[in-house]
């Protein structure tokens, strides 16, 4: 996989609804790419920037992704902004997708992607909106009160694959800065840690939020967190659409642009939302080698994809 040549490296940067990344080509997984150099890459001041990393791979290509191989051409292997592995991300399966379209891969229509989180199914419309299949909610019976400046709020517990607690607050405003995470009790609902989401109405069945995300602070966008906010709110109004018989959809305004979620009355979830191409380039060889005693270098091959 690491190879002593060096040479430019190819890259493409992508965001959906300003949850951005650095897209990197590897169709046979010639590439070692350490998490230091991961993080510089997605640094934002010394690097490319980037929320995280799609490395896009041929599913046969990498052992953890071969045994999908008949099911998912490309697997997503994705990396966090400090260059560790994640299973997925919603709003960057959607750029993956687009990258596919975009280098002549795919063409519009239904694409399959794989990822640590198993095979995720991408609609790539004409209209350029990009729906992916999320799976379903759970709604754990317990729930929390967040705190901030004093106000307080009950809120609805929805796991999405990861923990999510939805406050229905009067102003976004409330929810502070979002600098530090908001307060919540009692702590043993999330044991691990929670994204927490502030919602207000906005229309029928169109809310908007912030979120501070687990370890981190306030983002963008959080394609999960939308999702946990619109069964949150379907829940609120009487639309659960297990009760209704009928699919549900609300959309959700999020700092960086809008999504769109469906709840379906088997409780399968589908997010539509916009997906872009920015630019692309190539690494001069000359930073490839730059880094704490060179650590950060990986091994480069030409890609040829």
């Amino acid at each position: 996989m690491t190879s002593t040549q060096t040479s430019p490296l190819r890259f493409l940067k992508g965001h959906g609804t300003e949850n951005d990344f650095v897209i990197v080509p590897d169709a046979e997984n010639a590439l070692d790419l350490p998490p230091a150099f991961v993080a510089r890459l997605c640094d934002r001041r010394a690097g490319i920037g980037g929320d995280g990393l799609l490395h896009v791979v041929r599913s046969a290509a990498h052992p953890e992704a071969r045994h999908l191989a008949d099911e998912a051409e490309w697997f997503m292997d994705y990396r966090n902004a400090d260059g560790s592995v994640a299973e997925m991300c919603g709003n960057g399966v959607r750029v993956f997708a687009r990258y596919l379209e975009h280098a002549g891969h795919v063409t519009a229509g239904e694409v399959a992607v794989a990822t640590r989180g198993g095979v995720k199914r991408v609609h790539l419309d004409k209209d350029g909106s990009v729906t992916v299949a999320m799976g379903r909610a759970v709604l754990p019976g317990a729930a929390a009160t967040i705190t901030v400046d004093g106000r307080s709020w009950p809120s609805r517990n929805v796991n999405m694959g990861n923990p999510h607690a939805v406050a229905f607050v009067e102003d976004l405003d409330h929810a502070g800065t979002l600098f530090t995470e908001p307060a919540y009790a009692p702590a043993s609902v999330y044991p691990d840690g929670v994204n927490i989401e502030f919602v207000v109405d906005r229309g029928p069945r169109h809310v908007a939020m912030r979120v501070h995300e687990r370890g981190a602070a306030e983002t963008r966008s959080c394609g999960t967190g939308a999702c946990a906010v619109a069964v949150a709110a379907a829940r609120r109004d009487g639309a659960d659409p297990a009760d209704t018989g009928t699919p549900v959809t609300y959309t959700v305004d999020v700092l960086g642009g809008t999504l769109v979620i469906t709840e379906h009355p088997d409780g399968r979830i589908d997010m539509t939302g916009p997906a872009v191409i920015v630019a692309e380039g190539t690494l001069d060889p000359a930073w490839l080698a730059e880094g704490p005693a060179n650590a950060a270098a990986p091994g480069i091959e030409t890609v040829n994809d």
